[in-house]
């Protein structure tokens, strides 16, 4: 399996970055994870939108689905996908449309944020929309995802993703307040990519994310092989966060950086 990062950014971007989004390839299967504000672009630059199997959300938090919206206008109004002849294509009567997982009542979400501006169905008539349920389990490809809700301000879904082609296990832990749930769930990846957020916890209210060293704890008590900090601003100094991870995981840690690969 190769993961590549698209964007890492939390709810705000970085100076020419994309929020989450992940590839994730094995032969010719490509999936990608989270379509975060930017995504769809950075896509572009490694594989043709028209090519990608499926895709599949976390949450339906803004900054982890909100580039469906213009994946949607490309498969629904590109040239290439249409049934007649236009600008050199030839005309199809197969369109692209990739399944897309995610949480439950999200069709009501999709069409109520883009029924904002009418053409309420965009996104589940460009994609085929399936509402996975909590501890599901999906076939993609040779890919095999599995599900576990984590504690976050909405309804969040961390992921364990396996090949049938006899790779190991990534875990994508979402966005996750401090929990065990995760820490029991990621036990014995491969490789953890898990949010580091924030430079300090939540003063007040509910929490619901991480920081850099609890990230780095969440790795070693359960044990990965492979830490990867995600979803971290390039306001908040590298230096001082990748020392932070470091110190709770007790040994060396990646912080994400757009294109960077990690084969598993």
């Amino acid at each position: 399996m190769r993961l590549r990062v698209l964007g890492k950014s939390p709810s705000w971007q970085d100076a020419g970055g994309a929020c989450s989004g992940y590839l994730l390839e094995d032969g010719n299967t490509a999936v990608v994870i989270d379509m975060g504000n930017g995504v769809f672009s950075k896509l572009r630059q490694f594989r043709d939108y028209v090519d990608i199997d499926a895709v599949v959300l976390s949450h339906l938090h803004a900054d982890h689905f909100l580039d469906l919206v213009p994946y949607s206008y490309a498969l629904t109004y590109a040239p290439r996908q249409q049934p007649v002849p236009v600008g050199g294509f030839p005309g199809t009567d197969d369109p692209a449309r990739p399944t897309l997982y995610a949480p439950p009542g999200a069709r009501e979400i999709f069409r109520r944020v883009v029924g904002a501006w009418g053409n309420d169905d965009l996104i589940e008539k460009a994609f085929d929309l399936i509402e996975y349920e909590a501890r599901s389990e999906i076939g993609i490809g040779p890919f095999r995802v599995r599900f576990h809700a984590v504690p976050h301000f909405t309804e969040t879904y961390a992921m364990a993703i396996e090949s049938s082609n006899g790779a190991g296990r990534i875990v994508y832990g979402a966005d996750s307040s401090p929990t065990e749930e995760l820490r029991d769930f990621a036990a014995q990846a491969d490789l953890l990519l898990i949010e580091g957020t924030l430079p300090r916890p939540e003063r007040t209210g509910k929490r619901g994310h991480l920081t850099p060293r609890e990230a780095g704890e969440h790795g070693r008590e359960a044990k990965v092989k492979r830490l990867v900090i995600t979803h971290i601003s390039d306001e908040l100094d590298s230096s001082w966060a990748h020392d932070e991870a470091t110190e709770g995981f007790g040994g060396p840690v990646e912080l994400a950086e757009e294109g960077a690969v990690y084969d598993v």
